[in-house]
């Protein structure tokens, strides 16, 4: 088999998996993809380790459970206190880049690559750190902003966005006349609000037409800790039915925007005469819910939320091809390392061109969690087969059938005949870890990371906005 000798990782934010034509979306156009898709494998069960940037990022940095590498949350960034998959393969020779959002604490760390072009790094190397105070959580109305920047036009994450797609050309065209094999992770924002899409993408779209969010005006489901979480956030209170639908074509627009910019990265690697020797890989860091069950952007467990898309195309991956084996954002690691030569670790994930070329596996267990703002404990989900099982640490879990239920409005948990299904569930977490003792060690480490920050009423205000601000240099190449 031809192996890759170049990685190519393009990573966007908030792109929910199911907003693709490959994906079968009716509406939202993404032509790029789709192709990218129609070369290579899609993986249709794919998830974030947590429906959150920071410690999703950390997570896909280290290869790592975010209960293993401890970034719970906003405000507690990946450093380079633990070796990321990235170090790994520059010491295995490959040249390594990032374009674009890392979300990390700092370029001043070691994060593992041999250069950050562009990056954007959590706000003031500290972050979101209202989201720390879980037991009593202040009023965010910052929230308001969601719907108050819905519209047409640039905005400065667009702006960073063709910043980020024209120096990611410029780089593949540099190494083109390299011997040195190469890593190169190209992160862009788009589709994460501001709910603003350039005129041509956001003209794309009819208001008109938009699909309905699933259980629209329903509110957020009966379960406590979703209570919390939507209470906390309180996006979908900003919109009205007109406010959403040009949400939704703003959403699409951006969706469509990034697809155009992915288009624009995979055009250059095929100009350099690059392609044939590069592995790509298409991910995003979690999805969006948009107004689905009455939520906005993520932080929950629902499929729109936590699931991300996935596409990989390239030597050694079989072309108009899905895998419906559950997959995770940890599995870039391992495929970075599989790509670089390196031998299997013993972390969670596994490699891409490993399970592209197997029999799909049900069994296999697909873990996410979450430990940030708005929650008042922890939530753990677990995917297998048709099933996904949630578990709130203290409280009554969920339990969905998402064959027959796609949309997960059918909570089965306290159904007398789903006790074992219950059961399954829960064994295949604890095979993975101790969610109280984890909930407990979570809590115990953002107090700290509160007493380090100043207290409470700090973290409250210093540290409280919506959307991370894009670095000045890249807002500047872009005007």
């Amino acid at each position: 088999m031809t192996r890759a000798k170049n990685l190519l990782i393009i990573m966007s934010d908030e792109h929910r998996k199911d907003a693709m034509g490959c994906a079968g979306h009716p509406i939202v156009k993404t032509p790029h993809l789709d192709a990218l898709a129609a070369r290579g494998t899609r993986f249709t069960n794919a998830y974030t380790p947590s429906p959150m940037c920071v410690p999703a990022r950390a997570a896909v940095a280290t290869g790592l459970h975010v209960h293993q590498c401890k970034n719970w949350d906003s405000a507690t960034p990946y450093n380079g206190n633990r070796p990321s998959w990235m170090a790994e393969v520059v010491d295995a020779g490959m040249h390594t880049t990032s374009i674009g959002k890392l979300h990390f604490r700092s370029t001043e760390d070691d994060n593992g690559f041999s250069e950050e072009i562009l990056p954007m790094h959590v706000v003031g190397g500290i972050g979101w750190a209202i989201g720390l105070l879980r037991d009593a959580p202040p009023a965010y109305d910052e929230a308001q902003e969601l719907a108050q920047d819905v519209g047409r036009g640039s905005s400065s994450y667009t702006d960073y966005d063709h910043a980020i797609t024209s120096a990611a050309e410029d780089w593949i065209a540099a190494r083109a006349d390299s011997a040195t094999p190469w890593a190169g992770f190209v992160s862009l924002v788009s589709p994460h609000y501001p709910l603003t899409a350039p005129d041509a993408f956001y003209d794309m779209y009819d208001p008109a037409e938009m699909d309905m969010p699933v259980a629209w005006r329903k509110g957020a489901p009966e379960h406590p800790e979703l209570q919390n979480i939507a209470n906390f956030f309180a996006y979908d209170q900003s919109f009205d039915e007109d406010k959403m639908r040009q949400a939704k074509v703003a959403y699409y627009g951006l969706t469509s925007f990034m697809d155009h910019c992915v288009g624009r990265v995979l055009a250059a690697l095929e100009k350099s005469g690059q392609a044939d020797d590069t592995l790509v890989i298409y991910v995003s860091d979690h999805g969006d819910m948009m107004g689905d069950q009455g939520f906005w952007t993520k932080q929950v467990m629902y499929d729109a939320s936590a699931g991300v898309p996935m596409i990989a195309a390239g030597p050694g991956i079989p072309a108009g091809h899905q895998v419906s084996t559950g997959t995770s954002l940890l599995d870039l690691a391992a495929t970075a390392r599989d790509v670089a030569g390196l031998a299997a670790d013993d972390k969670p994930g596994l490699s891409l061109l490993e399970l592209a070329g197997q029999p799909d596996d049900p069994n296999r267990t697909i873990l996410s969690q979450y430990h940030d703002g708005g929650s008042k404990t922890g939530a753990f989900m677990v995917r297998w087969d048709k099933w996904k099982y949630i578990h709130y640490v203290g409280l009554q879990p969920q339990l969905f059938d998402l064959s027959s239920d796609p949309d997960e409005l059918n909570d089965l948990s306290q159904r007398t005949e789903s006790k074992s299904l219950i059961k399954e569930g829960e064994r295949r977490l604890r095979d993975i870890c101790d969610p109280e003792e984890i909930n407990t060690q979570a809590f115990l480490d953002q107090r700290a990371r509160i007493n380090e920050l100043g207290g409470e009423e700090a973290c409250a205000s210093a540290y409280c906005f919506n959307h991370t601000p894009v670095p000045e240099p890249a807002h500047s190449a872009a005007d």
